[in-house]
């Protein structure tokens, strides 16, 4: 159904090709999985099957792609509008109606199909997707999941043989991917829909697809074959692989079910690993300083505690919780006729991680855009350092708070990297190469004359971010921060994020990603209905949620382990 011959791309002004030499098959009815780190060009394969490139994109192809038989070079995007439908990683950009059923519809009107069969299909998707009742809500109202959703919805109701989707679960919570993600299986199976997507979190997807194509590295060729086969050699790789090659366990497990079938061995070695860790005599203390007594905060029960590396919450010196550097109070905010948040009360102490989890549209980003002064609230009350930030000039709030949003180009306005870094030394009063530098830290290889329209969307997030780093702001917000990275780019960023911590600043994730709050969260507050309806320490609340559970603890239950890298520790 779609083929790959000798296939390379080179944007104009590039220092080298994106693609080379790239040839694969994706055969008619498959789900085929695209993955390899960031910027290694799997945004330009799934372009090249559409025609967006070079049609749109500009740039120039060699090679063939052939799409049903059709010459992507010699058919441009509106001549396989009819083949392939497809749904890239920024909704927004797809959109062209106003309200969720218009959007749907709009893909066959221009296809001229008759009404009932539009109607029809319009209520089929609605279904699918779980977005009946949000048919008549304008686009604009909703969340980054929902309309990630309707982008979905709007290539399906055509009904194309070919779906090219570029990180299609990326803002959805772990439930609605699921439900999408099985949605795209029963078209494969029962219709013989051919599927290929790009997605970095292999946790959700590996175990759906048929086979895997592995871009391992810029203008590499690609590695072909069974998940199985493809993720014992690949670069990047889910928590369930990574615990399976640390155990040694063969064949390696794709799923959580498949490696609890392995896992009673693995469980053992870490009981007796504990417990011969808490036999070890524990050393005398050494007595603090007279001026700075402070006690070592409390240990966290089980096992875990004995290898937990996260760094707790700033104290004063009394051991007192050190004050609250923001704090909500019966907030409630009104917007579209919809109530987004109600009584949410919140405080955030220095050097304290919250993680804000929650299915779509629970109200995670309109609690963040509270806080950093883009929403007003309706009712109770909104602090931070001292301020309300809704009345506080930009000015002054960006020495309090920095906000980085869904969308990061909303940040970008300079003609290249080096002049966005600068302009970000410049603003935050930082000494010059301090937002260079932090880039660098979470993205290494982005050249200073790139520009920031050409960064692939996990590049773009990790600009923005070293971009609102520069200022260091006490509080620190970040909406879905994970968006688009791979996991080697989203351990980087983990470990940004534990220094800032270390160092003071309140961080505050508004995240689908159960990995990352497990990885470095001191809490989470779980949202539903724009209420809070859990908060606690990270282990307490996942581990007794099987949506929000990392795969490490749904392997390992009873036992409480958050990550791979816990239990590396505890077997060293």
């Amino acid at each position: 159904m779609i083929r790959f011959e000798e296939v390379g791309v080179t944007y104009d002004g590039a220092a080298g090709p994106t693609l080379r030499e790239v040839g694969f098959e994706v055969p008619e009815g498959e789900l085929v999985l695209l993955v390899g780190p960031s910027g290694v060009g799997k945004s330009t394969v799934l372009g090249a099957v559409s025609g967006l490139v070079p049609h749109f994109t500009g740039g120039t192809l060699s090679g063939r792609v052939t799409v049903a038989g059709r010459d992507t070079r010699t058919h441009k995007p509106r001549e396989l509008a009819d083949v392939v439908g497809t749904v890239g990683q920024d909704p927004l950009a797809h959109f062209v109606t106003d309200t969720v059923e218009d959007e749907l519809a709009y893909g066959m009107e221009s296809l001229g199909l008759a009404p009932e069969v539009m109607r029809r299909r319009v209520e089929e998707t609605l279904d699918l997707l779980g977005l009946a009742g949000l048919r008549d809500r304008p686009i604009a109202t909703l969340s980054g999941g929902q309309r990630q959703r309707v982008a979905i919805g709007s290539v399906l109701t055509p009904h194309p043989r070919v779906l090219v989707l570029d990180e299609p679960t990326s803002a959805l919570d772990p439930a609605a991917a699921e439900e999408v993600l099985a949605v795209l299986q029963r078209l494969v199976h029962d219709l013989g829909t051919t599927v290929l997507l790009a997605e970095h979190r292999l946790e959700r997807v590996i175990h759906y697809a048929d086979r895997v194509v592995l871009l391992p590295a810029p203008g590499a060729a690609p590695v072909v074959g069974t998940p199985a086969e493809v993720m014992a050699v690949s670069p990047v790789y889910p928590p369930v692989v990574d615990l399976g090659r640390l155990a040694g366990w063969t064949p390696l497990p794709l799923t959580v079910r498949d490696a609890r079938r392995q896992a009673a061995p693995l469980r053992a070695r870490l009981t007796a690993a504990t417990k011969g860790r808490a036999a070890l005599p524990t050393p005398a203390p050494t007595p603090a300083p007279a001026q700075a007594p402070t006690p070592a905060p409390a240990p966290r029960k089980g096992p875990r505690s004995l290898f937990r590396r996260r760094p707790s919450p700033a104290r004063d010196a009394h051991g007192a919780p050190a004050p609250h550097i923001a704090e909500v109070r019966a907030l409630g905010v009104r917007r579209g006729g919809v109530d987004a948040l109600s009584r949410v009360d919140l405080s955030v102490a220095p050097g304290e991680t919250v993680a804000l989890m929650g299915r779509n549209g629970a109200g995670k980003s309109t609690l963040l855009g509270s806080l950093v002064g883009l929403v007003e609230p309706t009712a109770g009350t909104v602090r931070v350092g001292g301020t309300a930030p809704h009345r506080t000039a930009p000015r002054e709030l960006v020495r309090h708070v920095g906000l980085v949003p869904q969308d990061p180009r909303d940040l970008l306005y300079a003609d290249t990297v080096a002049a966005e870094c600068a302009a970000a030394d410049r603003d935050a009063d930082a000494a010059p190469g301090t937002c260079r530098g932090l880039l660098t830290e979470l993205l290494p290889g982005v050249t200073d004359d790139t520009h920031p329209r050409d960064l692939s969307e996990g590049q773009c997030l990790a600009l923005a971010l070293a971009v609102v780093l520069t200022a260091r702001p006490p509080l620190l917000l970040l909406d879905e921060p994970t968006r688009g990275l791979d996991y080697a780019a989203k351990a980087r960023l983990a470990t940004v994020l534990r220094a800032l911590a270390a160092e003071g600043h309140a961080l505050v994730l508004a995240t689908h990603d159960v990995e990352l709050a497990a990885e470095i969260a001191h809490r989470v507050v779980l949202l539903a209905e724009g209420e809070v309806i859990a908060d606690g320490p990270t282990d307490e609340i996942v581990v007794s949620s099987p949506s929000f559970a990392p795969q490490v603890t749904k392997i390992l239950a009873p036992q409480r382990w958050l990550t791979v890298a816990e239990v590396r520790e505890a077997l060293a």
